[in-house]
């Protein structure tokens, strides 16, 4: 069987809905590991809470590749070092809050190990936010002033009502679609990348730098931000608990979820050969 890379998504899809990995998943990736193949946390999340995650789950060593930010970094484990990474313009980021800030949701963006808020937001959704993903927050002056290094994403926040939130995403889509992309990683994340970052293109783009087809990429996910790379990879899966949009464009529905060893489901069916 030739070498296949499993792109995995986090929460709702590796994770169950506790937050953990159940030991069915754990045991199967360790299986595909000892077959020759490849794993890849893939996430929205930032690179710090993505590598702590990987470290907890034990798939932090050879073999194993990180995609965070919802493909704007990639980290290679074996050389513990990051192998691409693309960032948003200080203008850019400048240009969001000034939108977000007078209709009184929440907004951050990011250092590369923080959470950065102005002080409006110093707030109840970043402590929130920070919680789920174990990082710290910190609280700086003003974007325009104080924000000093070009930062990966920024994400707009309302934890009680999505309205908002749309009518950002369809400003961003008129005013800024030349130089960012937006998505939906739940109804109450709407995530701002670099334009042509996403999961999808950080599939094709790891398979060639490992110089694996992409058709032998298994990507595997839950919700909208997955779309991209379950349409991209050779073989796309939606989750059992993922949304009907993700189900949609799937080449395989998992019949178990994320509580219920979904990921060991993909194993058993892609990835239950040896390399070679």
């Amino acid at each position: 069987m030739e070498k296949r890379m499993l792109f995995m998504d986090l929460d709702g899809t590796l994770l169950d809905d506790r937050k953990e990995i159940t030991p069915g998943n754990r045991q199967a990736l360790e299986q595909a590991l000892q077959r020759g193949h490849g794993v890849i946390i893939t996430t929205g999340r930032p690179l710090k809470s993505a590598m702590e995650q990987a470290r907890k789950l034990g798939f932090d060593k050879p073999g194993c590749y990180l995609i965070a930010y919802n493909g704007a970094v990639i980290f290679d484990w074996a050389w513990e070092k990051q192998i691409f990474a693309r960032t948003l313009t200080i203008p850019t980021v400048q240009k969001v809050f000034d939108h977000v800030n007078p209709l009184g949701i929440h907004v951050q963006t990011y250092d590369e190990w923080t959470v950065l808020v102005e002080p409006r937001c110093d707030d109840a959704a970043v402590r929130r936010y920070c919680s789920l993903i174990n990082m710290e927050h910190r609280v700086i002056g003003d974007v325009h002033t104080d924000l000093k290094e070009e930062p990966v994403k920024v994400l707009v926040i309302d934890y009680d009502d999505q309205t908002e939130l749309l009518k950002v995403e369809a400003w961003l889509r008129e005013e800024m679609a030349d130089i960012v992309d937006c998505f939906f990683s739940c109804d109450q994340y709407l995530e701002v990348v670099p334009k042509g970052m996403s999961k999808g293109e950080a599939v094709v783009m790891l398979c060639r730098m490992l110089e694996v087809p992409v058709q032998n990429a298994v990507a595997v996910g839950d919700a909208a931000n997955d779309l991209s790379m379950i349409q991209m990879a050779g073989i796309g899966v939606a989750m059992a608990n993922g949304t009907e949009e993700v189900k949609s464009v799937a080449d395989y529905i998992t019949k178990r979820d994320n509580n219920h060893d979904g990921i060991a489901e993909v194993v058993e069916r892609f990835f239950a050969e040896n390399v070679g």
